[in-house]
């Protein structure tokens, strides 16, 4: 079958799919990158080897084999650096060692040497906007006078107020609270106040500091010299604070309000950060072709986003906006056609995520029909509980309709499982900063942590052979587990390969988009990639399909029956 590009669609040809509306034509640039599938791997919930109850590198390297068979590119790998774990190893007092709860270099190099011997590209997680607590130079901060040196690689201001006594500014931690902790004195009088926009625990960099840059610099070599493939680079639009400090009335994370568009955050998307991504592509660059950087940029709106990944800076943004239109087909379509209009404006690709180690897990989001739980948050067992079966079926759909598209994916740790939030989570058990800070008014992300079931019939389904899991297990544990799905075609998991394969066979990721308007119901949303038309039906009834060859659907149906309510396809039309 001869593939049909955008461009030509929109020169008027016709299409099996009936009237279309182009969007993008299939990508003609290089790099591995813009079509690639890569799997976040949360390493303390992934697979534990030596029994403490927490994952580690060993067990990463241990089931890379099962990536692989699954069809990935890249692996993620959150926080693995030294760290007292306050925040889950997203604060980082050692950058460049890995913490003892996870191994050691050398089990970091066997992983890589694995993954290289599978195809799988590693990347790292970056944490440059703040790091711990007992971060060596913090201690020495801590210990310094005031405007002294070393202070100045952090944020600390006098207070307001008689005596200093309220915080320089009305910022506020993304965790809860105020973003500023006021110190003790080496004399022991009260002094200034550093800035941390999440935890107390978590002091944000200077980075008005040259000598900052330079320690991240050196961070990035570290990694690239044992043969990483690049960095997820966390909070990336917020290490450049706004000169002076100025209050802010708008929400804490940034993102858009009545009366404060994100785009005035003061702690947020700064235009001298793009000098700092300028000269960290420039050392990527030196390693060769294939290093990449992918900024967790939540700013708005899209076109704003696509600065991000200009030809000098970054490779990749994650997309949130797609993250977080859910199921609300209309605001979905807008979207994707806003994301692959602002980045085929800049020559870069999209990319498209479902879920991640910070938000509810979208087998279990999408089993509301009304308000689910807010973003950040996870569920309580006092909280509305999701329609299990439908929250799955609709995830499966939900993720044939995103690996359809063109650009890059991101898949988060068992959800090819279709695994849903662990729910029944003691309150002492819970370690999410977000939980503690705000005395479990937000029960914060544990729910989307918990640890991965292998093998069901196992302890802790596999999970590890020793003590229990550091978070519980939920009862349905064991029927999800991946060896339980391995030989069922009707799995989650059975689904997720043949996506991937399919997806490479067809070559999706470097794609073209149009718009199938036909299937455009309101109800139901359609788009042709090349000969592909991707179908998603969220109606009440089933819808009548057009001719052509089943690729996939997520029913598992044979043929070419009409589309049943909460499923999507795949055909191959010519």
């Amino acid at each position: 079958m001869a593939s049909m590009s955008v461009d030509s669609l929109a020169l008027g040809r016709t299409s099996p799919a009936g009237a279309l509306t182009p969007v993008h034509d299939a990508a003609k640039a290089h790099g591995w990158w813009r079509s690639a599938v890569i799997y976040q791997i949360y390493p303390r919930s992934f697979r534990d080897l030596n029994g403490d109850g927490v994952g580690d590198l060993a067990g990463i390297t241990r089931e890379l084999p099962e990536l692989a068979k699954l069809g990935v590119d890249a692996i993620w790998l959150s926080p693995f650096y030294r760290s007292p774990q306050r925040d889950a190893g997203y604060d980082v007092s050692d950058y460049c060692q890995v913490d003892p709860l996870f191994g050691s270099l050398a089990d970091f190099d066997a992983m890589l040497a694995e993954a290289n011997r599978l195809n799988l590209r590693v990347i790292a997680d970056l944490v440059p906007n703040h790091c711990s607590s007992d971060h060596v130079a913090f201690q020495a901060a801590l210990a310094a006078a005031p405007g002294g040196p070393e202070r100045d690689m952090f944020i600390f201001r006098d207070g307001r107020g008689p005596e200093g006594a309220e915080p320089p500014n009305n910022w506020q931690s993304h965790f809860g609270g105020p973003a500023w902790t006021r110190i003790t004195e080496p004399g022991g009088r009260p002094g200034q106040w550093y800035l941390h926009l999440f935890d107390s625990s978590q002091p944000d960099f200077n980075w008005d500091n040259p000598e900052v840059h330079a320690e991240f610099e050196r961070v990035l070599r570290f990694w690239l010299d044992r043969g990483i493939s690049g960095f997820r680079v966390d909070v990336a639009h917020a290490l450049v604070k706004a000169p002076g400090l100025p209050d802010w009335g708008g929400r804490a994370d940034g993102n858009s309000a009545p009366g404060f568009p994100g785009r005035e955050a003061p702690m947020f998307g700064q235009a001298a950060l793009h000098d700092v991504y300028r000269r960290w592509r420039e050392i990527l660059e030196e390693y060769g072709p294939g290093r990449i950087l992918c900024a967790e940029a939540n700013v708005d709106p899209l076109p704003r986003l696509a600065k991000w990944v200009m030809p000098d800076q970054m490779h990749q943004a994650f997309n949130f906006p797609f993250l977080h239109a859910g199921l609300d087909l209309p605001k979905l379509r807008a979207v994707i056609t806003d994301s692959l209009t602002a980045l085929d404006a800049v020559g870069a690709p999209s990319t498209w995520v479902l879920s991640n180690h910070d938000v509810v897990r979208h087998a279990s989001r999408f089993g509301y029909d009304g308000p689910g739980p807010r973003d950040g948050d996870g569920i309580s067992p006092l909280d509305p509980q999701p329609d299990a079966e439908l929250g799955r079926r609709r995830a499966a759909a939900a993720t044939l309709f995103m690996l359809g598209l063109p650009g890059g994916a991101y898949l988060y740790q068992g959800e090819e499982l279709g695994l849903p939030d662990g729910v029944d989570i003691p309150a002492g058990l819970r370690a999410d900063p977000t939980f503690t800070r705000t005395c479990g008014e937000r029960i914060g992300r544990d729910g989307c942590r918990v640890p991965l079931p292998w093998r069901a019939a196992e302890p802790n389904s596999g999970f590890g052979s020793g003590t229990g899991p550091w978070l519980p297990q939920p009862d349905c544990w064991p029927e999800l587990a991946r060896d339980a799905q391995e030989a069922d075609p009707a799995s989650h998991l059975t689904l997720y390969r043949n996506a991937l394969a399919l997806r490479r066979k067809h070559a999706l990721g470097q794609g073209s988009l149009a718009w199938a308007e036909d299937y455009c119901t309101g109800s139901s949303l359609a788009y042709l990639n090349g000969d592909t038309l991707v179908i998603l039906n969220l109606g009440s009834g089933p819808l009548e399909l057009p001719a052509g060859d089943v690729l996939l659907r997520t029913s598992g149906a044979i043929g070419t029956d009409p589309l049943g309510s909460g499923e999507a396809i795949w055909l191959a039309i010519g």
